[in-house]
């Protein structure tokens, strides 16, 4: 690939990638709505009071009303029982209206957020948590993946090109949200790929072999400079709040200051953060489709 000509690196930028993608979307659910008379419908519940839960809550609200979805709120009490969201799951899973259900994490400690997940029908599963829509993934069918490893995968690709093949992807992090499917979707898109985690003992030795580097560790700066292979497209998933005298700021898990050797890198913020959003009403939008064609063929 001649990676190593490359001498700065060029910021990826989620936030304008997201912005064309959900014009994307929007345009696609006014040629439903004219051939289909209905539009997406996605359902977020949000149990509690988390604040930073709350205005992620409003912001996708915001979204999927500006991209001509339907937005259904659930706004819960802290005090709410697992059998009551459950109940309302259930609901929601035979709301036709209803093409997406997100059910906000964190949930409060007393409600199990597994068995929450696994209740909602795996065809409105927006989240691509269900173990049905891991299962199709890790097979190599997938149907509707994980929101964040998707934004990656789309600024990879609009990085590198559609083809894939043969390069050496490496992950840091192992992750059910992010490193699991991440890697499942990098060896769906034929890559080598090696996994990085807390335990592995030459972490910085097989970060160094990678074309294509992804970091989702949760640890403010873990990969330096010298982890770096010259020329790397390197997509950093970490958001981390770190004080600076008094003051706090939002960094990612890669030093962005030592990666200039890098081929491109996602800066944080304005990366991956605002693909997060844009992948959800994505898969909406697949969910609808996808209803639809079960319908047309039943």
């Amino acid at each position: 690939m001649g990676m190593d000509r490359f001498t700065r690196a060029a910021n990826i930028d989620g936030k304008e990638y997201a912005a064309g993608l959900l014009e994307r979307i929007k345009a696609d659910v006014e040629i439903l709505q004219a051939t289909t008379g209905a539009v997406p419908g996605l359902a977020v519940v949000l149990v509690g009071h988390d604040p930073a839960s709350a205005i992620y809550v409003a912001s996708k609200h915001r979204q999927t009303v500006a991209a001509g979805m339907k937005s259904f709120e659930y706004r819960l009490a802290q005090e709410t029982t697992q059998g009551e969201l459950l109940d309302l799951v259930h609901h929601l899973n035979n709301d036709a209206e209803v093409h997406g259900i997100l059910v906000q994490l964190p949930l409060p400690a007393h409600l199990d957020p597994n068995a929450v997940i696994q209740a909602i029908n795996p065809d409105k599963d927006v989240d691509g948590f269900h173990v049905s829509n891991a299962g199709r993934l890790a097979t190599g069918n997938p149907a509707l993946v994980p929101c964040t490893p998707l934004g990656c995968m789309m600024l990879i690709k609009d990085t590198l090109g559609e083809s894939l093949s043969g390069l050496h992807a490496v992950i840091v992090g192992k992750s059910n949200i992010v490193g699991k499917p991440m890697a499942q979707m990098l060896m769906n898109a034929h890559c080598t790929v090696t996994v990085v985690h807390s335990q592995t003992r030459n972490a910085a030795e097989l970060c160094r072999a990678a074309d294509i580097l992804v970091v989702a560790a949760g640890r403010p700066g873990l990969v330096r400079g010298d982890w770096i292979k010259p020329g790397a497209v390197v997509i950093d998933v970490g958001i981390n709040r770190i004080q600076d005298g008094e003051k706090s700021r939002i960094v990612g898990d890669v030093t962005y200051g030592e990666a200039g050797h890098a081929r491109a890198i996602t800066p944080v913020p304005g990366g991956v953060g605002p693909m997060t959003i844009a992948c959800l009403l994505s898969n909406t939008l697949t969910a609808f489709r996808r209803n639809h064609a079960m319908i047309a063929a039943a």
